[in-house]
């Protein structure tokens, strides 16, 4: 199934599917606000150069998605470091390769835009989803994550 998968930036027109792919990522996700304040929020998403929105896209069906963020930084010889969020594959997708695939293309596009490290946090405790991360390239444990929230 991995090799009919075709990993690109999405596009405007995704949209809509990626927000039907997003209700598997938080199921007691707070409610989205009007659509055009939705609209916006991804016409700045799609026009940021530092933000890339990669879609697994099967078939022309989004089955899986992820955003990676280069932050410029002036330390480690001024090398960018990557955050990587929003990681999802649909249910009737996973298990199958398509979200390491997904990954492994953000951390390459991430090494080509010379970042130092790439950093991504998870809130799930499930041993499956910390082998699936680690299986992707990411190593646990190397640093500590903290998160404030409002």
């Amino acid at each position: 199934m991995e090799n009919n998968v075709r990993i690109r930036v999405a596009q405007d027109s995704d949209l809509e599917p990626l927000l039907v792919l997003y209700q598997q990522l938080h199921l007691a996700d707070e409610p989205l606000p009007e659509a055009d304040i939705v609209r916006g929020t991804w016409g700045e998403i799609l026009s940021d150069p530092k933000m890339q929105c990669f879609i697994a896209d099967l078939n022309g069906e989004v089955v899986a998605s992820c955003v990676l963020v280069v932050v410029p930084n002036l330390t480690r010889g001024a090398r960018p470091y990557g955050l990587i969020e929003n990681v999802v594959t649909h249910a009737s997708y996973r298990h199958q390769g398509i979200g390491t695939t997904l990954l492994r293309h953000a951390l390459r596009a991430a090494w080509s835009q010379n970042c130092y490290k790439v950093m991504l946090l998870t809130g799930s405790k499930r041993d499956e989803v910390h082998q699936f991360y680690e299986q992707a390239g990411f190593i646990k444990g190397d640093k500590t994550g903290f998160i404030a929230r409002p």
